[in-house]
């Protein structure tokens, strides 16, 4: 009687599936669990943080920053060749300084900057290398920093705003409640589309400024991760309603077929003014530093802003 199920030996020399059969040895597992660790590379991406660190410390083994970041492109590459995640981050010699202070260890040392990096670098703005050249990675990796900071500074702003005398709530929590809904109405009012918003804050250390790329569909709702783009741009909207300062935001919006539009607004005491065409036009077409007029943009139209501002306005005792 013939049967349906093959006992044909593996080339392992015993019946099943030999694809499955476990690495036994030491070498093989060591090579799986590589490719199950994650590792973290820190990245000095300019020139002056590289120098920074070879004249404070004789142990640093590169002299050379385009053959460092040559070297570390093909470490990166290696890694990659192995298997598992690896992540990029920014390395910055003064953190680290200070790193090495508070923990005591000597700051000379390659032990002492791989603890930093997997301590501090590893929880930071950072990167998942994913064959990118070193070309892409770095402004990538700074623009992911820079990011980060201004999203750090702007809660920092919204944490220490304290709360309203008058209703006792907390004014940080307030403003970042309004900003979600006027993002939501801003996004909902220019309709289907890939828009591209700007949204500049005047504080007292730096400008703070955030930049949200999203696309709408129509029946959708608009789109606001936690965590995402749209939360970085919220809490910045949000840290110029509670400063209640003046402030910025601009929409572009683009459609297949049809010519770009920008939209633009001035922050308000809690509220998005509609800037008139002619603001807007003035606002892209003149130079920001000379104030010396520029050409406008081919297939672009300038347009008012549009009423966004919930019905509740914003309190002025906030």
């Amino acid at each position: 009687m013939r049967t349906t199920r093959s006992t044909k030996p593996t080339k392992a020399g015993k019946p099943g599936r030999g694809k499955n059969k476990r690495p036994s040895a030491p070498a093989s597992l060591r090579r799986t669990l590589r490719r199950e660790t994650a590792r973290t590379v820190g990245l000095l991406v300019d020139t002056e943080d590289f120098a920074t660190m070879g004249s404070r410390y004789p142990g640093f083994a590169f002299d050379d920053h385009p053959a460092y970041l040559h070297q570390v492109e093909s470490l990166l590459k290696a890694l990659a060749a192995e298997g598992g995640h690896t992540t990029v981050g920014l390395f910055d010699p003064e953190e680290y300084a200070d790193y090495c202070t508070d923990t005591g260890l000597d700051p000379d040392s390659p032990a002492s900057r791989s603890r930093y990096t997997a301590e501090m670098i590893a929880t930071g703005a950072r990167v998942a290398y994913t064959g990118q050249p070193m070309s892409e990675l770095v402004p990538i990796l700074v623009d992911t920093a820079v990011r980060q900071a201004t999203q750090e500074y702007a809660g920092l702003l919204l944490a220490d705003a304290g709360e309203c005398a008058e209703c006792g709530k907390h004014i940080g929590r307030a403003a970042y409640t309004r900003a979600v809904l006027l993002l939501q109405r801003l996004l909902e009012a220019a309709g289907p589309g890939t828009h591209h918003l700007v949204c500049s804050i005047p504080a007292a250390d730096e400008t703070l400024l955030a930049v949200l790329h999203t696309e709408t569909r129509a029946a959708q709702p608009v789109p606001l991760a936690a965590g995402g783009p749209g939360a970085e741009f919220v809490t910045v909207l949000a840290a110029g309603i509670a400063l209640q300062g003046p402030g910025g935001l601009v929409l572009r919006t683009l459609r297949p077929g049809a010519r770009d539009r920008l939209h633009g607004w001035r922050l308000d005491h809690g509220s998005l003014q509609p800037l008139t065409e002619a603001e807007v036009f003035n606002a892209y077409c003149t130079d920001a530093e000379t104030g010396e007029p520029l050409a406008p943009e081919p297939h672009v139209d300038y347009r008012a802003g549009f009423d966004v501002s919930p019905e509740t306005p914003w309190p002025d005792h906030h």
